[in-house]
């Protein structure tokens, strides 16, 4: 199996994102119980970080109106992380009232899609996100903080790295458990992945960065290859690639589980995650939602057999 000078040994994290991102802006409304199916495949496939839902106003995402009810009946696997999105502290008390484990709090880069997405400016996105991340650590659990739009805006056009390290860097007084670029429309591109991704290292310390691509304009495994050459060591993925923003125009999935699996394990960095079951989700999650989906790998097959 190749190896890069860079990966031996290491090893990789793939947070699942599926049933929140992957499924938000879905046209087919899955039913509780089949996200619950989803979630336990997830698992079953190595999968040990989950993202399962988001608390919002069901009028805004009505794919996510179910939240308590999917995170009541999740299974209570040791080793697993259920996390749970949340836009403000309404959405984070209603997490705080369940199982999850971890709360995902998202900052926007820019005014324009910050207003789209949570009502607010960026800087007062900024401040919300810290604001969970506090009341999540005073009630004993994690906090997580996502800077949305870090690459690139569907209104403004192009985000100065420096208003992201900026962001990063006042994220980063919180303390939370990382801090992810997310590349929410899928403009980004490796030598901007490499320079951003290596900046806001260098400006938070021991924080971890995670990173969140789309495939909108087929970069996001080089991206993710890129992001880890520069020191990312966590992912988000989403099962056969389904997901998008309703907030964003043209915002379609996000990178495939299995197509990261595929990257990451031929290259020899461990996820954790076997490509077999991957791919085997990816091909029962395209027969609920009644289309092939957009993962390259469930299509392709592993190369040389699957594992």
């Amino acid at each position: 199996m190749p190896q890069s000078e860079n990966s031996s040994a290491a090893r990789v994290e793939l947070i699942e994102v599926g049933p929140r991102d992957g499924l938000q802006n879905e046209s087919v409304l899955l039913t509780t119980a089949q996200k619950i199916d989803l979630i336990g495949r997830a698992i079953s496939a190595g999968a040990r970080r989950i993202e399962v839902t988001s608390f919002v106003h069901p009028d805004r995402v009505p794919q996510m109106a179910d939240a308590e009810a999917v995170v009541a009946a999740l299974p209570e696997v040791s080793g697993i992380v259920y996390i749970g999105l949340v836009l403000n502290k309404r959405g984070a008390l209603r997490a705080l009232e369940t199982k999850v484990h971890e709360l995902g709090a998202v900052c926007v880069a820019t005014d324009s899609f910050a207003q789209r997405n949570q009502g607010q400016t960026s800087q007062e996105s900024l401040d919300v996100a810290c604001g969970v991340v506090r009341l999540a650590r005073a009630e004993g659990r994690n906090g997580q903080i996502t800077i949305g739009a870090s690459f690139g805006c569907p209104f403004e056009g192009e985000v100065d790295p420096r208003r992201v390290v900026d962001m990063a860097k006042r994220a980063a007084e919180v303390e939370p458990r990382e801090i992810a670029l997310a590349d929410t429309i899928g403009v980004a591109v490796p030598s901007q992945v490499r320079d951003l991704v290596g900046a806001v290292r260098d400006a938070i310390g021991s924080i971890p960065v995670r990173c969140h691509f789309h495939n909108t304009r087929n970069t996001a495994v080089a991206n993710a290859w890129t992001a880890f050459e520069a020191g990312a060591r966590s992912f988000d993925a989403s099962i056969g690639g389904i997901g998008g923003c309703p907030f964003a125009p043209a915002a379609t999935g996000n990178v495939a589980t299995e197509d990261l699996t595929y990257l990451f394990e031929r290259a020899g960095v461990a996820t954790g995650v076997s490509l077999a079951g991957a791919i085997a989700n990816s091909v029962w999650l395209g027969s609920v939602m009644g289309r092939e989906l957009s993962g390259m790998v469930a299509r392709a097959g592993a190369f040389p057999g699957t594992n």
